[in-house]
């Protein structure tokens, strides 16, 4: 969780908060400031406990309808499908998906924290959410037709759909975080950003289960709650059940979305003109920039966090592609490490607390990226022959651990077991990151600092793609891909060496 710190704000007109500093830290345009709604909703502590209205709950169901197209299209599912089946060739797979990525995430870098900036001139959000929202469901659905042959959606086709569908989702992001405030008002944002991030968690966990239950165990086990054929069905032959979760996860979204534009107040129109709102957003993004470069240990911490959080974020993205090209993991073993992972990454949030609370957040952040680079080590050292570089491992010469159809041999076992140190790490590392910083800045600019704290969490999300392609194409392997996201991180953590402060008191 941030810390955070209460203080008192003139309200304006509409009741909420004006434009002087900002001395707390809840998470929407309105509570802190331009280009801070790029940051995902995090819990906040904004004082006060009133009971979450229905606006707010509506807000946070919108995040548990998104969060399932991220855990089944980017990173479990559909993503290794494209890589190992589409394309045929895991290396070049995971070649094409990175180059992709790294256009979208220029293309972020480049739009993204304007409209953040500029959102609360613009007025009214839950039309250009509906914008939003209506652009996607139907794109991410398309991707159905992602066919092994590509007779209907060919592979530039289908990273084409999954490049837009990426950046609508980054401005999605955007305005729902923009909403929060109005939604649920400055004593409850807590509440529903914390309800939000749970929905989207059980969501996602309940879509995997779904989708293995349904689709991925027929057919390969006779447990009697299993149908005996995927529901629907759905041809294994024509990779169907994989293909499917583009339609599922388009269903959750558009159900996700309708509370929220029922229920959610919008904020009131404004007669700002949108090229001058856009404007002023750009000049106040660059009084933040101009504020922030006052105070050395934060800009230094800063610097450094756009490498070591983009390379947590490249760990997510690529674990599933590898896991599909390395260790041949099909869709049942993928499904059932999302469920696994999901459920183990909420003890990193504990982890990450108890560490900040023991040793400074500084410092639970330094333990956190060097257990991230540890298990990424460790995971380019798994093989289905091998584990961790030097053993070797013969499936035929030992029997198998157990009797069920996923993680059978030791190798596989290991692998999971990394992705369990990986979950926990890189999850405490989000709430770690987050309290650094205020231990860094003044609170009377905390305004300023989040977003700069916002912005330099999308000013590198191409990198990690960009190094994942360059690697793959130089070594012609996965593992030389994967590998370059051990510089990010390790930039990231030598960074810190130099910044002051970051422990256990407030400074």
């Amino acid at each position: 969780m941030r810390l955070t710190f209460a203080a008192n704000r003139p309200l304006n007109k509409g009741g909420l908060p004006g434009r002087t500093p900002l001395l707390i830290d809840p998470t929407s345009l309105e509570a802190h400031g331009p280009a801070s709604a790029i940051d995902p909703p995090v819990i906040a502590t904004v004082g006060g406990d009133q009971k979450l209205n229905r606006g707010g709950v509506a807000w946070s169901v919108f995040q548990g309808g998104r969060d399932p197209y991220v855990i089944l299209m980017t990173i479990y599912i559909f993503m290794p499908y494209v890589a190992s089946v589409m394309v045929g060739d895991p290396v070049k797979g995971q070649e094409v998906i990175s180059r992709w990525q790294q256009y979208a995430g220029w293309i972020v870098m480049a739009t993204a924290p304007f409209l953040g900036a500029s959102i609360d001139k613009l007025g009214r959000r839950k039309g250009w959410l509906a914008i939003a929202v209506g652009l996607m469901t139907p794109l991410i659905a398309a991707l159905w037709w992602a066919k092994p042959d590509g007779s209907a959606l060919s592979v530039t086709a289908t990273m084409s759909i999954a490049l837009l569908v990426n950046v609508l989702f980054a401005y999605s992001e955007v305005l729902h975080n923009s909403l929060l405030v109005r939604a649920a008002g400055l004593e409850s944002a807590h509440k529903a950003s914390g309800l939000a991030l749970s929905l989207g968690n059980a969501a996602s966990v309940l879509a995997l289960a779904f989708t293995a239950w349904a689709f991925a165990l027929p057919g390969k086990v006779s447990w009697s709650w299993v149908p005996a054929q995927p529901l629907f069905g759905l041809s294994a032959a024509a990779h169907e059940p994989e293909r499917v979760v583009a339609l599922l996860a388009a269903g959750i979204l558009l159900i996700g979305a309708i509370p929220l534009f029922l229920f959610t107040p919008d904020a009131p129109r404004s007669e700002i003109p949108v090229l001058k709102a856009f404007r002023d957003g750009v000049r106040e993004l660059w009084g933040m920039l101009k504020t922030v470069q006052h105070y050395r240990d934060a800009v230094i911490y800063l610097g450094s966090r756009m490498f070591f959080v983009d390379g947590m974020n490249g760990v997510l993205f690529f674990f599933g592609v590898l896991a599909a090209g390395v260790m041949k993991w099909g869709p049942l073993e993928l499904l059932v490490t999302g469920i696994i992972l999901s459920v183990v990454a909420v003890l990193g949030g504990f982890v990450g607390r108890w560490l900040d609370a023991g040793l400074g957040p500084k410092n639970a952040l330094r333990i956190e990226i060097f257990g991230a680079i540890v298990g990424l080590i460790a995971l380019l050292g798994m093989a289905p022959d091998k584990i961790l570089y030097f053993w070797s491992y013969d499936a035929a010469a030992h029997a198998p651990l157990w009797n069920g159809p996923v993680f059978r041999t030791l190798p596989d076992l290991i692998y999971l077991l990394i992705g369990f140190n990986n979950a926990i790490f890189i999850t405490g590392q989000y709430a770690s990151s987050r309290t650094t910083l205020t231990r860094l800045t003044p609170p009377d600019q905390s305004g300023a600092f989040f977003g700069v704290y916002a912005l330099s969490g999308v000013a590198t999300a191409w990198l990690a793609p960009s190094l994942v392609n360059l690697g793959t194409r130089l070594t012609h392997s996965q593992q030389g891909g994967f590998a370059s996201i051990v510089l990010l991180l390790a930039v990231g953590l030598v960074g810190l060496m130099f910044v002051r402060g970051g422990g256990r008191k407030l400074t």
